[in-house]
């Protein structure tokens, strides 16, 4: 079988949908890890983030005329599908779980957002990713995929808009409204370096 690496996702898309299977695989191959990983970080669960991925990609195939690349990027619809998953899944089981190890990498993306350019200084960086994780964990979830949409897997407030459905200032509010619920969880943890840093990130997206 031959991907199509060099294609876009909407090349690829309509390749797919003209019945080539090499560009739904290559399709699969890009966006299926983002996916995956957008599912773990919302449920904390390596099942149901198996079980969304595997669902995301079974309605792309059954269903794709519900794509409108006139409305956004096909991937911003794929993780738009996968929440809609997850928040069911959530919804099920009442409460999230907490976040495995298997998350620290992202997680880690997360703690240098707090400094940007500058790093965190005498924390180490497992102790920053704990404290992180322990915060992120505990938003509401309507706070918790900004996070994970925009700080994570450095979305733009528009594509993030497409996922959420809402409006682009809708995602801006929510993501301050975040970083401030995250600065309170750090400095109930007595990380006050970690949320010092994080409030002046957080005053500069104000």
């Amino acid at each position: 079988m031959t991907l199509l690496p060099a294609f876009s996702d909407d090349e690829l898309f309509r390749l797919m949908l003209a019945g080539d299977e090499n560009a739904f695989v290559s399709l699969y191959r890009r966006r299926q890890g983002g996916i995956y990983r957008f599912a773990l970080q919302m449920s904390g669960s390596q099942s149901v983030a198996e079980d969304v991925t595997q669902e995301v990609f079974i309605v792309l195939m059954n269903d794709a005329s519900r794509y409108d690349p006139e409305k956004g990027t096909l991937s911003a619809y794929l993780y738009g599908i996968a929440r809609n998953h997850v928040l069911r899944s959530l919804g099920r089981e009442r409460s999230f779980v907490s976040i495995d190890n298997s998350s620290e990498d992202s997680l880690g993306s997360v703690a240098e957002f707090v400094a940007h350019d500058d790093p965190l200084g005498d924390l180490t960086r497992s102790e920053t990713i704990e404290s992180v994780r322990q915060a992120v964990t505990t938003l509401p979830p309507h706070y918790r995929e900004v996070v994970v949409l925009c700080d994570l897997h450095e979305m733009s407030y528009a594509d993030a808009a497409q996922v959420l459905g809402c409006a682009v200032g809708t995602v801006r509010s929510r993501l301050h409204r975040a970083r401030g619920l995250l600065i309170e969880k750090l400095r109930a943890t007595e990380e006050p370096g970690a949320a010092s840093r994080l409030a002046d990130t957080a005053r500069c997206f104000a």
